[in-house]
C-alpha cells in the first residue's frame, strides 16, 4: 500500500530505546554549530509496556534482582539510560553542550497494578494512585533540567503544567539573542507562563492553578463515570471519581493497602494538597464555599472547551490489515474488510519473535464500556 512501502522495515529486530539514541547522536553530530537553535524531541518508548529489552541489558541485573518483572523493568531503564549518555557525550564532543538546555520529564505517574493490564513495577507512594488517576500519584511526574553553568543544584517546588514549557524555551531562545527583542509568539493566547525564574532563582511562579482533567466520556481502565479536576494554589478538587486507580501503592514486594482499586463512587473529594499531599483525608464537607469556587472555575474551563472529537472503533485499523504495523488507514480501504488481513510467509519478515499473544491489545484485558452513560454535568 502508499504507506507500507514507507517503512523501515530493514530496522526490524532493533530495540526502540537504541534505535532512537542511535538517531539523535546522528541529528547532534550533524549539527556541530551553535550558529543555528535547534529543538530536538526525544520521545522513548521505555518504560512502557509491552515490557521488553534485549538479554545484555537483563544481564546487568541478575544477580542482585530476583523478580523477572522488576528485572526486566530495570533493565529497561539501563538501556534508556544508556542512550541519554551516549547523546550527552555527543552533545559534549560537538562543543553545543555549553549551550545547550537538556529537560527530562514523564507524561504521568508509575503505573500500578490494579487492573492488572501489564507486570507491576512501579510504586508512587506515598502519593495516592498512579497512572490515569487525578490523584498525585498520576499527576505528579519526576523531571529535572540541566544546563551548564546556568543552573546550580537545587529543586523547586513551584506548581508547573506541560504547557509552561513553549513559554519557558521561548524565553530562554530570546534571553541568548536567538530571536528579535520582544517578537511575540505568532499563536492565540497561551495558557502556559514562562517558568524559567522559578526554576533558576527560585522565585515565586506567576501560575496559581491548572485544570487536571475534564473528560465526559470513560476510559478503559480509568475512570468509568464523568469526571474532572482542578488545583488552586494549595487545593484540589475532584467531580465525579478520580480514579481507578486510588490506593497507595508501595515498592514491588511490599504489601498494598486495603481497597487499593476502589473506591468507585461518584462523589465530590477536595484535598489541601500542601497538608496532605497523600489525600488521605476529604475535607469537601468542612470547605463548601472552595468546593464551588473551584466546581465554578471548572464550568468556565469547561465552556470554552473544544468538542469531544472520540471516534468509534474502526475495525480498519487494525495493525493485522498492515502486516501488523500501527500505521494510518484511513482511505486504504473503499470499504471495512469482512476479516482482518491475513499474512503470508513471504511478507511476514523473517526472524519476528512476536505471537499472537503478544500483539493482542492488553487494553482488552481491562473493563470494556460497550454502552452509553449519563454525563456529568460540570
Amino acid at each position: 500500500g502508499k504507506f507500507v512501502d514507507e517503512l523501515r522495515w530493514d530496522l526490524d529486530g532493533r530495540y526502540s530505546a537504541e534505535l532512537y539514541s542511535d538517531h539523535t547522536v546522528d541529528l547532534v553530530n550533524k549539527l556541530k554549530s551553535e550558529e543555528n537553535p535547534f529543538f530536538i524531541y526525544l520521545a522513548y518508548q521505555s518504560v512502557h509496556g509491552p515490557h521488553m529489552v534485549p538479554q545484555k541489558y537483563i544481564d546487568k541485573y541478575s544477580s542482585h534482582i530476583k523478580n523477572v518483572d522488576q528485572k526486566v523493568f530495570a533493565a529497561m531503564v539501563s538501556s534508556m539510560d544508556e542512550g541519554i549518555g551516549n547523546i550527552t557525550r555527543a552533545l559534549d564532543r560537538t562543543g553545543l553542550s555549553e549551550n545547550t538546555i537538556i529537560v527530562f520529564s514523564s507524561d504521568n505517574g508509575g503505573h500500578v497494578n490494579c487492573l492488572k493490564e501489564v507486570e507491576v513495577t512501579s510504586s508512587n507512594y506515598p502519593y495516592r494512585g498512579g497512572k490515569r488517576a487525578l490523584y498525585e500519584g498520576g499527576v505528579r511526574s519526576p523531571s529535572f533540567i540541566w544546563a551548564r553553568n546556568r543552573l546550580s543544584p537545587s529543586k523547586s517546588n513551584a506548581m508547573s503544567h506541560v504547557t509552561d514549557w513553549l513559554p519557558t524555551f521561548w524565553s530562554l531562545a530570546s534571553l541568548q539573542g536567538k530571536l528579535k527583542p520582544n517578537n511575540p509568539i505568532k499563536t492565540k493566547p497561551l495558557d502556559g507562563f514562562d517558568q524559567w525564574l522559578a526554576i533558576s532563582e527560585n522565585l515565586p511562579t506567576n501560575r496559581t492553578e491548572f485544570v487536571i482533567n475534564i473528560d465526559p466520556k470513560p476510559v478503559r481502565c480509568g475512570h468509568q463515570v464523568s469526571h474532572a479536576g482542578l488545583r488552586w494554589k494549595e487545593w484540589k478538587l475532584i467531580i465525579g471519581q478520580g480514579c481507578p486507580p486510588s490506593g497507595w501503592y508501595p515498592a514491588p514486594g511490599f504489601a498494598d493497602l486495603e481497597n487499593a482499586c476502589g473506591p468507585y463512587d461518584s462523589y465530590i473529594e477536595l484535598y489541601n494538597i500542601i497538608e496532605d499531599p497523600s489525600e488521605t483525608k476529604n475535607v469537601s464537607d468542612k470547605f463548601p464555599d472552595i468546593v464551588k469556587m473551584l466546581t465554578d472555575k471548572i464550568k468556565a474551563y469547561n465552556a470554552t472547551a473544544v468538542p469531544l472529537g472520540n471516534k468509534p472503533r474502526d475495525p480498519a485499523s487494525n495493525p493485522r490489515n498492515f502486516n501488523f504495523t500501527w500505521m494510518p488507514w484511513l482511505d486504504m480501504f473503499d470499504e471495512v474488510p469482512d476479516e482482518a488481513y491475513t499474512l503470508t510467509k513471504e511478507v511476514w519478515l523473517a526472524g519476528n519473535q512476536l505471537s499472537d499473544d503478544d500483539i493482542s491489545s492488553s487494553m482488552e484485558t481491562c473493563i470494556a464500556f460497550d454502552q452509553d452513560i449519563d454525563l456529568v454535568e460540570f
